[in-house]
């Protein structure tokens, strides 16, 4: 039976002057007339908006947001629905059971299981979210985190197709980000703290139905992590718009600063971990090890994934784990580079 809230009082809805909700304007009263201003306006500077969007710049920065948007969208999704299935179908002790009951085991376990689910990074942040509230520890679900984009049979298949004359650059990709993701978990529960992990409110349905709860948390976790995902996207776009493409071709001819521009290049492209491999492959003057780099890099953090972490976790969770991702992702592919490649 569905629980029923008490209505509240007058006095919740009293605003500063002192007028409740039934005497004063409704808060949504003025909607249709800054919708009625924006069309004006559109209608207005039509021609300056035409000829802003036609030009190369802007053209590119459209291309690269609906690439971004439509490539992650799919494996959202697929992860807000595992997110809302873990959340209402599968008990708190099915993981106890699942998971060592010493972290430091659970952390290598975790990131191990990243392999079965064939998704991207997108789909990976909100099941991660979802195993933190259903009682998994901190520090096992933020390796799972990382290890699903990087080592699921998808992304390592087609790392192999855009690698054919270079197979080793699968077992580099599968062993880094491995090491990366137990390196991060242990990193967690050495240093990270629980107050640094802030997840947003969520809607209660405790008393409803499975089907009602199901559908719910779904709606919640899309419009959520559909939001962040814009963002990042829209970030994304903003950077390879205005970066100039010639700064590629100088930074190839350094090998230490080739490594540090493909890695800040997958963090500024945001590409879904199912296609970083072909664009990796297509950067041919880079070495192997700065292209491994981009491949480890980019489905642990990049800018979607940053804003995507923020709105699951916190934005203070986000600023700490971001560049701690980054500088070890970085450091763990340049020494998987020079044993395997």
């Amino acid at each position: 039976m569905a629980i029923t809230k008490p209505a509240p009082s007058r006095a919740a809805h009293t605003d500063a002057s002192g007028d409740g909700d039934e005497g004063g304007p409704q808060p949504d009263s003025k909607s249709p007339l800054v919708l009625i201003l924006l069309l004006v306006m559109a209608v207005l500077l039509q021609g300056p908006v035409r000829r802003a969007l036609g030009a190369p710049v802007m053209q590119s920065w459209m291309t690269v947001f609906v690439a971004v948007v439509v490539q992650a969208l799919p494996f959202l999704v697929l992860g807000v629905l595992l997110s809302a299935a873990i959340a209402v179908f599968v008990p708190p002790s099915f993981f106890a059971r699942a998971l060592p009951g010493r972290p430091a085991l659970a952390v290598p376990v975790a990131s191990a299981a990243g392999a079965v689910l064939p998704g991207c990074e997108c789909a990976s942040v909100p099941v991660a979210g979802a195993l933190v509230r259903r009682g998994v520890t901190p520090a096992a679900a933020l390796a799972f985190l990382l290890s699903a984009p990087a080592i699921n049979p998808i992304v390592l298949t087609a790392t192999a197709v855009a690698f054919p004359r270079n197979p080793e650059m699968v077992l580099a990709r599968l062993v880094a980000s491995l090491l990366v993701a137990c390196a991060m978990g242990w990193l967690w529960l050495r240093l990270g703290r629980a107050d640094w992990l802030r997840p947003p409110a969520r809607t209660s349905y405790e008393g409803q139905g499975k089907g009602v709860a199901f559908w719910g948390s779904v709606r919640h976790d899309v419009m959520h992590a559909g939001g962040f995902l814009v963002v990042g996207a829209m970030a994304a776009a903003t950077l390879k718009a205005v970066v100039p493409s010639g700064w590629l071709r100088t930074a190839a001819d350094n090998p230490a600063v080739s490594v540090l521009a493909l890695a800040i290049l997958a963090v500024l492209l945001s590409i879904c971990s199912e296609a970083d491999a072909f664009v990796a492959a297509s950067l041919s003057q880079f070495s192997l090890t700065a292209r491994l780099a981009f491949l480890v890099v980019g489905p642990m953090i990049d800018l979607k994934l940053f804003a995507m972490q923020a709105g699951t976790f916190g934005r203070g969770f986000a600023l700490r784990f971001a560049p701690a991702t980054f500088a070890l992702a970085v450091g763990v592919s340049v020494l998987t580079g020079a044993v395997l490649l």
